[in-house]
Formats: structure tokens, C-alpha cells, sequence
């Protein structure tokens, strides 16, 4: 039977996937390599070699003058392309389109300026002054002048490129963000497991992104000798998988390579990159995102915000307005339009009391909290109902005699 954390283990085994496809592509980039070297060498040594006929017919074959110069020069470049393509493994296509978009900018300004210069010296008859003509300053300065074109392009389009993306096949002016900002999940967030709760409702629409460093991470406690971090590392993993298995939201793993540093820093460049919003608990993470302007979810604001606003144990005042379904019940509401069910307050309708809450349950139809009426409400006199005054006792005539005298008061049988 597969288990939740062996799940977890292979989403996180992922990355590893994804490093063996980099593996297989390897010696296909070695072919290149190879292939340009060699093809450098090849028209290195065309130009380098001399075919010919000699004047009896036979064939000639010889090398030119300095032939080693051109043979190194073409190594020399050789290495230098290698070199830049070797130490820079994590190319970003941003970069390379903005580089080429910046120097085609410089080339076509410098032609333009080229043109200008051009101009002027026709103009002025520049050509034929001793002085320029001893120069030559004229050709030196439109190649200075197109390398600084194409310096200045390429620096700005670097140093510019959030505030247009170049869009393959054509280059679109405007930062515009296309479709919803996917939400990335850090290590703190997977540990702590609302998440998922609040992924299983289908509150969340965007799309799931879980970097492969943040699985990665989660993967070295999950393995760490240290009984809490295994426990922590497991319970992450364990959410990536219970993730991965909703069918309300669109998770997946994020390949995207970013520089190697902290697991915090590498996600900040990471949003910042995408562009997508962050979800932590962490609020050192939260308050370094914000400060390099990324959009953070805080998992402990959220829950605050949907606290509710009254809790068992809090004391509220409720104006009682009809009968409840038991007997003795009264109903009210809070000003949200929670129903309030008082025990003992059918004597106090249409009264506003104060009552403390003692338990709640939620129904399809919302909140239903139950209180009890305070003691010092309950036992006011101004709300009890005075006693009615007993009547005084009516005189008792006892009739008279027939002399008119009172009966004795002693038993007549006793004399």
C-alpha cells in the first residue's frame, strides 16, 4: 500500500526527474560542442590551406603565410564561446531576448548615426582636409560609436525589462499580466496543513505552484535525525501529496531555476521572476516579500480574518424578539444576523438582556449560538414582578344570644 509521505516523496523525487532529463540532454550538448569546435577548425584550415594547380597540371596543396595566426585566432575564439556558454548553465530567456533586442537598438542607432556622420562630412568636404586625412579618426569613431550604441541598448533594456516583456514574435510594450497570478506554497505553509482545507473548498483559483528547492528542503528534514524536524518534514510532504490528490485545484511542482541561496531568498526571486503571489506563515518572509513590493498571503492573517467574531465565553447584549422552538427558549440576533437562542428567556421577550454565550453550531443555513441569561439579569428585582398584596382577612361576627348577650366562651356541657 502506498502511504502519503512515500507520494510525497516521489512529487519531491520530481526534481530529480526533472535533473535526469537535464542528464540526458548532457551529451547532446556535448555533441554541439564538439560539432563547433570542429567547424571552427574546418574553416580555420580552408582558409588556412591553399588549393591549386601547378603549371605541369598537378595538383598543389599548400598553407598560407602565418598560417598558425588564423588557426589561433579561431581556438581563441573557439574557447571563448565555450567558456561563456560553460559558466552560465542557468540561462533565462528573458535575458538573452533583452540582450539581442538591446543590441539590434545600438547597431540600428549607431547606422543611423553613421549615416549623420556621413552627411556632415559630404557636406563640409571633410575628406579633403590634410589634417582628417592624417587622422583618420573618422572610421575609428563610427566603431567606438557603435559599440557604445550597443552597450547603452543592451544596459537599458537590462535594467528596464519589468517595465515591458518581450514577447516572442514580437515585443509588446506593456507589463501585462496574463490569466491569474499563481500562488507559490513555501516550507512553513505546507507543514502547517490549512492549505489543503482551504484548497479542498475551491477557494483558491489560481494555479498551485510548490518549488522543487521547497520540496527539496522538506525532503532533508523528512530524512534529519532530529525527531521533530522528521515529524515536520513528513507532515509536509504528506500535504503535497493530499494536495496533488484534490480535484478542486491545480497543483504542481515549479522547475524553474533560480540561483542557489537561501530557501527564502530563492523564493522572493522566484515571485518576483514569474510574477506569482506567496503563501507562508513565516512573517520574516512575508515582511522581506513585502519589501521587495511581491504579493504575500499570511496563512495566520487569513485565519484571524475569518475568526468569527464571537466566541463562547463572551458576553453580548441581544433584544429578545419572539419565542424559541422549546419551551422557555426566546430568540434574538447579532447586528451580523447571527441567531442567538436564550435558555429560560421566554419571560423576557421584547427586552434587550445580557446574556453569555455558551456553545454554537454551524448549519447550512449559518451560525447558531446559545446563551444563557446573566444571573444579575435573572435576579434583578426592577425585572421581577412585584407581589400582588394578600387580602386582609375578613372579621368573624358571632351572632348574639336571645337576651342579647354573647355566648360564653366556656363549654356549656361543663357548666
Amino acid at each position: 500500500m502506498t502511504t502519503p509521505v512515500s507520494n510525497a516523496s516521489e512529487a519531491a523525487s520530481g526534481g530529480s526527474a526533472a535533473r535526469g532529463r537535464a542528464a540526458d540532454v548532457r551529451p547532446i550538448i556535448r555533441l554541439v560542442r564538439a560539432a563547433f569546435v570542429m567547424l571552427m577548425i574546418l574553416l580555420t584550415m580552408l582558409y588556412v590551406i591553399r588549393v591549386g594547380a601547378t603549371p605541369t597540371g598537378e595538383l598543389s596543396v599548400s598553407l598560407a603565410i602565418a598560417w598558425w595566426l588564423p588557426i589561433l585566432v579561431g581556438l581563441l575564439l573557439a574557447m571563448v564561446f565555450l567558456a561563456a556558454d560553460v559558466f552560465t548553465p542557468t540561462k533565462k530567456i528573458q535575458v538573452v531576448s533583452g540582450v539581442a533586442f538591446g543590441l539590434v537598438a545600438g547597431l540600428l542607432a549607431s547606422w543611423a548615426m553613421t549615416q549623420v556622420i556621413d552627411l556632415v562630412i559630404a557636406t563640409w568636404d571633410l575628406e579633403s582636409d590634410p589634417v582628417m586625412q592624417q587622422l583618420n579618426i573618422i572610421p575609428a569613431l563610427k566603431v567606438l560609436l557603435g559599440v557604445s550604441l550597443s552597450y547603452l541598448g543592451i544596459s537599458t533594456v537590462l535594467q528596464t525589462q519589468d517595465e515591458f516583456r518581450l514577447v516572442i514574435p514580437y515585443v509588446e510594450f506593456a507589463k501585462q499580466l496574463r490569466g491569474p497570478r499563481p500562488v507559490l506554497l513555501d516550507t512553513s505553509a505546507l507543514i502547517d496543513g490549512r492549505i489543503a482545507d482551504v484548497a479542498a473548498t475551491g477557494l483558491i483559483q489560481q494555479p498551485i505552484l510548490i518549488p522543487q528547492f521547497v520540496l527539496e528542503e522538506l525532503q532533508v528534514l523528512a530524512d534529519s535525525q532530529d525527531r521533530t524536524k522528521r515529524t515536520r518534514g513528513r507532515r509536509g510532504l504528506e500535504i503535497v501529496a493530499k494536495l496533488q490528490r484534490l480535484g478542486t485545484a491545480d497543483v504542481s511542482i515549479d522547475e524553474t531555476p533560480v540561483s542557489r541561496r537561501a530557501v527564502d531568498q530563492m523564493l522572493v526571486e522566484l515571485a518576483a521572476v514569474l510574477p506569482a503571489s506567496i503563501m507562508t506563515t513565516d512573517s520574516g518572509l512575508a515582511r522581506v516579500a513585502s519589501i521587495q513590493k511581491v504579493a504575500v498571503v499570511n496563512i495566520h492573517e487569513l485565519a484571524e480574518a475569518l475568526k468569527p467574531a464571537v466566541l463562547p465565553g463572551q458576553v453580548v447584549t441581544v433584544e429578545l424578539l419572539r419565542r424559541g422552538e422549546h419551551a422557555g427558549q426566546a430568540v434574538g440576533f447579532l447586528e451580523d444576523g447571527t441567531m442567538v437562542v436564550a435558555e429560560d428567556g421566554e419571560g423576557r421577550i421584547g427586552e434587550r438582556v445580557s446574556m453569555t454565550l455558551t456553545s454554537s453550531m454551524q448549519t447550512a443555513a449559518g451560525r447558531l449560538l446559545f446563551a444563557r441569561i446573566d444571573v444579575g439579569e435573572r435576579d434583578d428585582p426592577e425585572h421581577d414582578p412585584e407581589p400582588e398584596p394578600s387580602p386582609a382577612p375578613k372579621p368573624v361576627r358571632t351572632p348574639l344570644g336571645p337576651g342579647g348577650e354573647r355566648p360564653s366562651a366556656r363549654n356549656p356541657r361543663r357548666g
